[in-house]
């Protein structure tokens, strides 16, 4: 297609028109002076004509390009105007756009979905901490490098080009679907209506559709401000319904109301999808794993308690042999003891008699068992063992302690009972409604024994119980 020489400054040569955006016109073309091909985005007539257009067009222009060089932000290389026409030029990046993607592939893989957000939430959270806004969260603003990564573009072009605003008639067609509900009526975008359009970008991403989509602009602008979030589950089978949860806060109407950055959201919407999609219980009994692995030797009980069983049965044999002397005996039965004494670590039976009178005393009562060790005394895996069983017997004031401290001599040791030792402290603190730590702990347990369902289930009820369902 031929292309207006005049649009270009000479030293942008071979350009091509590769598109056409709300905002003006695209073009690839060769920088001779650097030797590598760039994006032209040359803003459109009808704008240019407006010198107020103009002026801020450069000035948001210039403010993007202080975003420059960050990651997962695309490069601008230049800022000009040429014949009365602004310009910006930026790196090419050769892999499409989501947009493109959606259109040819539909729903997306889980996967995939959640490393593309968490590049965009990177660039969008980075630009939000410099003060410039975005105002035009979309697929078709999110490219895709070599590699498959994404690239956020147009930072504050929208709002300079007049876009954000439905008076500017026909200037947002297939932006609606993405506007936040301020937006839609008109008001000031602000980072909180960026992280609406990231949401609804996640919902299309996963579904293959957008939340709100409607047969003409006006009546999904509507839509964003006026009606109830959609179910992302009821529209693509095996998203779970925590999913549903998430995106009732990232969409709500109300921008306070919504996540506080894009990495918060894109951090639940992860914790949602790993979530089982049949449990739809909020606040969820935490299941204790299987009993840890002891760091103590197995004992010999089997075989020490055979050796009790075999005297004693000695020592009856005996008994009755010497009462069977006849039955007008008067003197006392001989008492016959049987005592199981250890010699050399080998436990012997020996069966001693002794000759007792009716007057003889009762023998004294036995000592107290002697109390258990203090727990600083005991191991790790020992005090672990200890609150684990407090744990079985619901006992969670007293498993907190000794818990406690097995995570506190366990920690950095890397082995199978610190991850138990997290793990019940975690389910402990939960069950007793205390929420520090707990997710930290929880991904520790998981860095070492790696995946496991009652870790998911217990990641669910933290998320539920400790940050209010998301909110």
């Amino acid at each position: 297609m031929a292309v207006r020489t005049d649009l270009l400054p000479p030293r942008y040569r071979d350009p091509l028109r590769v598109g056409h955006g709300g905002m003006g016109e695209i073009f690839c073309a060769v920088d001779e002076s650097l030797g590598r091909s760039v994006a032209i985005k040359v803003l459109s007539e009808r704008f240019a004509e407006d010198h107020a257009v103009r002026q801020r067009f450069m000035r948001e222009a210039l403010a993007a390009a202080r975003l420059s060089g960050e990651p997962n932000t695309v490069t601008i290389f230049d800022v000009g105007e040429w014949n009365e026409r602004p310009f910006i030029v930026m790196e090419h990046l050769p892999g499409g756009t989501l947009d493109d993607r959606i259109a040819r592939e539909g729903p997306q893989p889980v996967d995939r979905v959640l490393r593309w957000l968490e590049q965009a939430a990177a660039a969008l959270d980075h630009a939000h901490a410099r003060g410039v806004v975005h105002r035009d969260v979309k697929p078709g603003n999110l490219l895709l490098d070599r590699d498959g990564n994404v690239h956020v573009a147009d930072f504050g072009i929208a709002s300079a080009a007049g876009m954000d605003s439905l008076t500017a008639t026909g200037t947002i067609l297939g932006t609606a679907g993405y506007l936040s509900p301020e937006q839609a009526q008109g008001q000031r975008a602000t980072s909180a209506s960026d992280l609406y359009g990231l949401a609804v970008v996640a919902f299309e991403l996963l579904t293959g559709e957008r939340p709100f989509k409607r047969e003409s602009m006006t009546a999904e602008a509507a839509a964003h401000a006026n009606e109830p979030v959609p179910s992302a589950s009821a529209r693509r089978r095996g998203l779970p319904h925590e999913v549903d949860l998430v995106f009732q806060k990232a969409l709500a109407k109300r921008p306070e109301h919504r996540y506080p950055s894009a990495r918060a959201f894109v951090e639940a919407l992860e914790d949602a999808l790993r979530a089982s999609a049949t449990d739809e219980t909020v606040a969820m009994p935490v299941p204790v794993p299987p009993a840890p692995i002891s760091a103590r030797p197995a004992r010999r009980w089997p075989f020490v308690l055979a050796l009790l069983l075999l005297g004693a049965l000695a020592g009856g044999i005996l008994a009755f042999a010497l009462t069977r002397g006849g039955s007008d005996h008067t003197a006392a039965p001989p008492d016959v003891r049987t005592i199981v004494k250890t010699i050399q670590g080998q436990a012997t039976t020996v069966t001693q008699q002794v000759t007792t009178t009716a007057a003889s005393p009762p023998p004294p009562p036995s000592p107290p068992p002697s109390p258990p060790p203090a727990a600083g005394s005991q191991s790790g895996a020992a005090l672990n063992d200890a609150g684990y069983n407090r744990m079985k017997v619901g006992d969670y004031e007293g498993a907190l302690p000794l818990l406690q401290q097995a995570v506190q001599k366990l920690q950095g040791t890397g082995r199978i009972e610190e991850a138990y030792a997290d793990y019940n402290l975690a389910s402990t603190r939960l069950h007793l409604n205390q929420c520090d730590g707990v997710k930290d702990l929880l991904k520790s347990s998981e860095r070492i024994q790696g995946h496991r369902s009652e870790i998911d289930t217990a990641k669910a009820q933290e998320k539920s119980q400790c940050r209010g369902g998301g909110d």
